[in-house]
């Protein structure tokens, strides 16, 4: 697929698209990217004893986690509201990023084969609340977490992308990947040692972690067996233009007017072509997998059109 594309020129089309899958990969690298930036301006202005102490890196880092992650405690949760949603975009280490953007990217991608990117937007931040609800809950319902509940925070993207493993695992149970030294696994045996490798981690020392984990794997479970009957990311159509090729938010025109309407530029124009072929080898993908019926009255349109324009 793309083999004319470099590898390079693939992530360029990848996150020119606009879409919530690069969207939200590009929000959670540039809050790490920023909070590295601010780390750097503070280590400039600190005083050689701060430095050598870690102090000043420590004191930001503080500040950060105090106003950007969601607490364990009640009362500074309602202080504190936004960090609902600000924690699911919010990792200061390297490696927590990497791991959660790269399995995003992997499971994001089979998930909008299959479902459209506003429901892809609407699980992981759903499922990102959920997350943060389950573990604010059991901080509160649970006596082992008494003298934590006070100061404990949680942060990152896990139970957000998690919630995005789970429910296309559960909608498409057969679908296959290829793992290094297994071979072809079935995605629902990689849902289901998940959820199982977060239950037998709860007594570790990121129990908080994991508990919220398990409240993203809840609400994909739950989030796909509603669905078509109710679904509840349909608010987020707000944020999709009426072609709903974009990620952006809806503008109310009157009227259209085109005059003298500036032609596309051979750079765009192929990438308008590149990104109408992805949709169409994965719809195509798709006929193959499930059949012509489970495609949505949008992806046969589409199929449509882009027959008659060959």
């Amino acid at each position: 697929m793309h083999a004319s594309n470099s590898p390079l020129e693939r992530i360029g089309i990848f996150f020119k698209s606009r879409q919530p899958l690069p969207v939200i990969i590009l929000i959670n690298i540039a809050v790490w990217i920023s909070i590295l930036l601010v780390s750097n301006l503070a280590f400039l202005f600190s005083s050689p004893e701060s430095v050598s102490s870690g102090s000043y890196k420590a004191q930001l880092i503080e500040f950060v986690l105090k106003y950007l992650a969601i607490p364990s405690n009640i009362e500074n949760l309602l202080l504190r509201p936004w960090t609902l949603i600000t924690y699911m975009f919010l990792q200061t280490e390297f490696f927590h990023l990497l791991f959660n953007m790269l399995w995003l990217y992997w499971f994001g991608n089979i998930f909008v084969q299959y479902l459209s990117q506003r429901q892809l937007l609407g699980t992981y931040i759903f499922g990102g609340i959920a997350g943060a609800l389950l573990y604010v809950l059991a901080f509160n319902a649970f006596p082992v977490f008494e003298i934590a509940r006070n100061s404990a925070i949680a942060m990152g993207a896990s139970a957000s992308v998690l919630a995005i493993v789970i429910a296309i695992s559960f909608y498409v149970p057969e679908y296959t990947i290829n793992l290094l030294f297994l071979g072809q696994v079935k995605i629902r045996y990689i849902a289901i040692f998940s959820i199982v490798l977060d239950i037998l981690m709860i007594s570790s020392s990121n129990a908080g972690g994991h508990i919220a984990h398990l409240g993203g794997a809840l609400w994909g479970f739950f989030w796909i067996k509603m669905i078509p009957g109710y679904d509840p990311t349909k608010i987020f159509r707000v944020f999709f233009n009426p072609d709903k090729s974009r990620f952006t938010f809806k503008r109310k025109k009157k009227f259209r007017v085109y005059h003298n309407q500036v032609p596309l530029t051979d750079e765009e124009y192929n990438i308008q072509k590149t990104q109408r072929q992805i949709r169409m080898d994965a719809i195509l993908d798709k006929i193959s997998r499930s059949g012509y019926e489970s495609l949505t009255r949008e992806e046969k349109e589409l199929l449509f059109s882009g027959s008659n324009k060959k």
